[in-house]
């Protein structure tokens, strides 16, 4: 697994990353902690180190499930969460913080949850216009001074907004969704992070599962997954939709004598080593397949192959219901 530079923090980090998000929430029922454990071992044991998790995945439990993991592994990973979304006693979101002090604050909940004395990677998960971005980034840059945080992150930001950020602090990574189906970020963010030689981290490089196959229809998806209810691209008629798109590029994928996902993940990894995926899963199955993706050498021709088979636009429905889609790009 080839490791590169994490922007310019002086981290090393796995091509390949791991979103450890549906471990714990969204994507059907949380896994124990000793399950979790095992994909997360198994991820190590295949060169990934570089693994992504939030306070607000699980209210918490997120970051919980990987504590004993950490434990025995800290050396070995670089380990990166976030701060920003607010969550009730009832699981709802209730909205969101950039407050100075409340930084302080969710940073100290997330050592303790994670129980380590610092934290990799620190990323403001959506950004509040009511507080100005030099001041959360300067309070963050504090939690750096204090040996809290070794590097800070952004996610679903402007372009504006990371070059301002920037100014105060290093930014080394600006997470966004981005993957064949979900294109928006090559106008601007991408180059922006170029700019400043932050590291652009694609969440979702599996289009949140069409690309892997596995849903093909309503049934496929357990209960408590939130894609079918709270996801455009599931609802409604958006899936058969959205699923010709993917037919299109299985095609492509059996000429390669790849997956699906593989195919998808190998798009993503073809863009530049300063874009890293971080596809997540549940099944030890998944989490080798999508790890054979850094095998799947892509030519040019294949790579204007998978672009045509899923040109920009093409899908059907927003990457998020309207009220979440207010949230971003600010």
């Amino acid at each position: 697994m080839k490791k590169v530079p994490l922007g310019k923090s002086g981290l090393m980090v796995s091509h390949l990353g791991f979103g450890c998000m549906g471990l714990a929430e969204f994507y059907g029922e949380a896994l124990a902690n000793a399950e979790a454990e095992k994909i997360l071992d198994a991820a190590v044991e295949h060169g990934i180190n570089f693994f992504d998790t939030a306070d607000m995945y699980g209210s918490g439990r997120n970051e919980e499930q990987l504590a004993g993991f950490l434990k025995r592994r800290r050396r070995d990973v670089v380990i990166a969460t976030k701060f920003a979304v607010l969550r009730g006693a009832d699981g709802m979101v209730s909205g969101l913080s950039n407050d100075p002090a409340y930084i302080r604050e969710a940073c100290d909940a997330s050592l303790k949850r994670l129980r380590i004395d610092s934290i990799d990677l620190y990323y403001m998960h959506r950004r509040d216009p009511s507080v100005p971005i030099e001041d959360s980034v300067g309070a963050m840059a504090g939690l750096v001074r204090a040996g809290k945080v070794k590097a800070l992150g952004l996610s679903e930001v402007s372009a504006d907004t990371l070059k301002k950020a920037n100014a105060v602090h290093p930014i080394a990574a600006l997470q966004s969704e981005y993957s064949i189906m979900t294109r928006d970020m090559e106008k601007e963010m991408i180059p922006a992070c170029r700019g400043i030689g932050a590291t652009f981290v694609a969440y979702s490089p599996l289009g949140r599962g069409l690309l892997t196959g596995a849903f093909r229809s309503k049934k496929d998806f357990g209960e408590r997954d939130y894609r079918l209810v709270m996801n455009p691209r599931f609802a409604g008629g958006a899936l058969e939709k959205n699923l010709s798109l993917v037919d299109q590029l299985e095609l492509i994928a059996r000429k390669k004598r790849a997956s699906l996902a593989q195919i998808a993940l190998a798009w993503v990894l073809a863009k530049g080593d300063d874009i890293v995926p971080i596809p997540g899963t549940k099944k030890l199955a998944r989490l080798e397949e999508n790890i054979g993706a850094v095998n799947v050498a892509l030519t040019a021709d294949d790579i204007a192959a998978i672009e045509r088979a899923i040109p920009p636009g093409a899908v059907t429905g927003d990457r998020y219901p309207a009220a979440s889609a207010a949230s971003l790009n600010r």
